[in-house]
């Protein structure tokens, strides 16, 4: 099946996401010419996706370097990344030498950030094997790791030079982490492509396997409104900000679980969180909704959380990147495909939203 590929600007050097099966084969051209070593980051379990780029990269004359990590959230800690560039170093990794994360959106976050702070940055490609990294981590430049006081509070902007999403990586995917994903194709439905909704609703059960009739069309849509909001605003100065619909309640829940919730599981709560704070303000009926809720649990994501666990939540909120000193921000919908900013809603206003998603 023909390669698709899906340009994003807002860089003065743009690049393409390419979503087909085989497409390892375009990594060594996007890795460049100037290039003599590369470093191929990978969670130690996933060894044997990780062997195809380095067989591409080493055919294509390149000394290629396997850098495991630990796997999931566990890679994106200071003393990971510390680990790394001491590799870089002892390897003798110069300005033109390229870095390459293959594995889910933690490893992508963690390559992309080593890349951006190695000297100063060097070229990154990144090759998602998740569906949450291929609709989401990977597309867009923002690179980040965690600390303990929240997730990706320390991270950098630095655009790959290419995405590679080879969809013969899903079917290994645990059904699991394959249904954490949806949680973000799900999300650019609600926020610009009310299609991807209408795509899910007509075959729940197909949208849970990489092998369903919509599957790559949900894929290929879901980039598309990333690679058009990013390309308007690279650096999430306005527009970009509606991509962290449901991520405000979702990364507290993350911290809260010490990042061993799925980031999926927690953004889909996140998202039913801001539709009833937005009914609450008045900005869109019971229906819509209605529809979060029955859209998210008819793909097996969960849509609330323990009542008792708030307090928490809400002080683990003021840290979220899209506070403003003490004033909290939360993206909503002003109705369908139509997201806004709801800036320092009361106490009451979100304990009410609370409330109405407690389990």
């Amino acid at each position: 099946m023909t390669a698709t590929r899906i340009g994003v600007g807002g860089t003065s050097a743009p690049y393409d996401v390419v979503v087909g099966t085989g497409v390892f084969a375009e990594l060594p051209d996007l890795v460049g010419g100037r290039a003599e070593q590369v470093a191929v980051i990978h969670p130690e379990h996933l060894g044997e996706l990780a062997r195809p780029a380095l067989g591409a990269l080493e055919a294509a004359g390149y000394t290629a370097h396997a850098l495991p990590v630990p796997d999931g959230e566990a890679a994106k800690t200071a003393e990971v990344a510390a680990s790394l560039w001491a590799r870089l170093g002892q390897a003798g990794f110069t300005r033109t030498d390229a870095v390459v994360g293959v594995g889910g959106g933690a490893v992508t976050d963690l390559a992309g950030f080593v890349a951006a702070t190695w000297l100063r940055g060097v070229r990154a490609v990144l090759v998602p094997t998740t569906l949450l990294g291929m609709v989401d981590a990977a597309v867009g430049g923002k690179t980040g790791i965690n600390t303990a006081e929240g997730k990706n509070l320390v991270g950098a902007f630095h655009p790959p030079a290419g995405v590679l999403c080879d969809l013969a990586t899903l079917p290994s995917l645990p059904t699991a982490d394959y249904i954490g994903g949806l949680a973000e194709i799900i999300k650019a439905g609600f926020i610009a492509d009310p299609a991807i909704l209408d795509l899910v609703e007509a075959d729940p059960e197909g949208a849970t396997r990489p092998e369903g009739r919509h599957t790559r069309e949900l894929i290929e849509r879901a980039i598309a409104v990333k690679a058009e909001v990013v390309s308007s605003d690279l650096r999430e100065s306005g527009r970009r900000e509606i991509l962290n619909y449901g991520h405000t309640l979702g990364h507290a829940i993350e911290r809260a679980e010490n990042y061993t919730f799925r980031h999926g599981y927690a953004v889909a709560i996140g998202m039913v969180f801001a539709a009833e704070l937005a009914r609450l303000d008045g900005r869109i009926d019971s229906a819509l909704v209605r529809r979060h809720r029955d859209i998210l649990a008819a793909v097996g994501l969960p849509t609330g959380y323990a009542a008792a666990a708030w307090p928490g939540l809400h002080e683990a909120m003021r840290v979220d990147k899209k506070a403003r000193g003490a004033t909290l921000r939360f993206i909503v919908l002003d109705s369908l495909a139509a997201p806004a900013v709801l800036t320092g809603p009361s106490a009451d206003l979100l304990g009410a939203a609370y409330a109405a998603i407690s389990t």
